[in-house]
């Protein structure tokens, strides 16, 4: 029998030591951690990998530090549409919805999407009434609202159109802590922020999940590569599970998870070396920023970014789970 593997990440970007106060770091390290081990108790009891991200993410969703569900960032008009995506790896099964308003949990209707209907992509309106049709709980647009989420809109706004999440906050804290005089956002040509999981299942399936609220101040009906199959979320048995968080069109343009399982099955890469190659060569080339988690088939794990940081956990069969947020 397989051990089960699990591994999720909270975004990546211009994650500073200097960004984050001794509590708020505690803070992040124990939403990973207890994130975590509640995928890991869904595979220990012998549920499927699908499920385990499914849970893993609605989680991620609920939890305010994560730029997903309630803590998402704000669009151009100050509103949220949210994204998000599964895929089974046993039979490349996939449900995803894009730019809905009123879910609570975005991954709860992509999962929806997948298992009630013949399509593997809704919007909008109509993404969010077959969701509701199917008990998906709404809300009112105040749910997603947080402060601090709020704060880097109004900050962003003004200065270089859109930020990744983790950039935007970077530059909120660099600005809140020189006084009020504007200054240049770090890295102001790439911005952003995503949460997903990856899973393997004591029965050797695989599976992915992705969600995010997009990128700060981006403009109304945007749709990154979250949602898009092969771009932000992947899952196939004979290669792996991949789940993205980055500069959203350069992973659509270079098809950034399915590319690494593409070079594992055709190239023969391993996939340590697959995402290396992805990560570190292909994104950077394009000016693409952040990063991919991957487990494959056999429980081999990697969990990979070009930027300063990445919220990330991850555990084995009955192991602690293991958080990080720096390189």
């Amino acid at each position: 029998m397989t051990i089960p593997v699990i591994a999720i990440h909270g975004g990546a970007g211009t994650i500073t030591r200097a960004s984050l106060t001794a509590e708020d770091e505690a803070r992040y390290h124990q939403a990973l951690a207890d994130i975590v081990a509640a995928g890991q108790a869904v595979l220990n009891a012998g549920g499927s990998a699908l499920e385990a991200v499914t849970e893993a993410v609605r989680l991620l969703e609920d939890c305010p530090l994560f730029n997903a569900g309630h803590g998402a960032v704000y669009t151009s008009e100050g509103k949220h549409e949210l994204d998000a995506c599964v895929m089974n790896g046993t039979d490349l099964a996939s449900g995803a919805v894009a730019c809905v308003t009123n879910l609570r949990n975005p991954v709860l209707a992509a999962r929806t999407v997948m298992e009630h209907s013949e399509h593997v992509l809704l919007v909008g309106p109509a993404a969010e009434s077959f969701a509701a049709r199917h008990g998906a709980v709404t809300v009112e647009p105040g749910y997603f609202h947080t402060d601090a989420r709020h704060e880097q809109w109004l900050r962003v706004r003004g200065q270089s159109g859109m930020m990744l999440d983790h950039d935007a906050a970077a530059f909120t804290f660099k600005e809140s802590a020189h006084g009020t005089a504007p200054v240049d956002p770090i890295d102001p040509d790439n911005k952003f922020g995503t949460v997903g999981a990856v899973a393997l299942d004591m029965h050797g399936n695989v599976a992915a999940a992705t969600s995010t609220g997009g990128i700060t101040n981006k403009q109304a009906g945007r749709v990154g590569d979250t949602p898009l199959i092969g771009a932000g979320c992947y899952a196939a048995n004979a290669t792996a599970a991949i789940s993205a968080t980055g500069t959203g069109e350069v992973f659509i343009r270079t098809v950034a998870a399915y590319d690494v399982a593409a070079r594992m099955a055709y190239a023969g890469a391993t996939l340590q070396e697959a995402m290396e190659q992805v990560v570190m060569q292909v994104l950077p080339a394009y000016e693409g920023r952040g990063g991919l988690i991957a487990v494959d088939a056999q429980g081999n794990l990697e969990l990979s970014f070009n930027t300063e940081g990445m919220y990330r956990g991850y555990a084995r069969g009955g192991d602690t789970p293991v958080t990080a947020i720096y390189k």
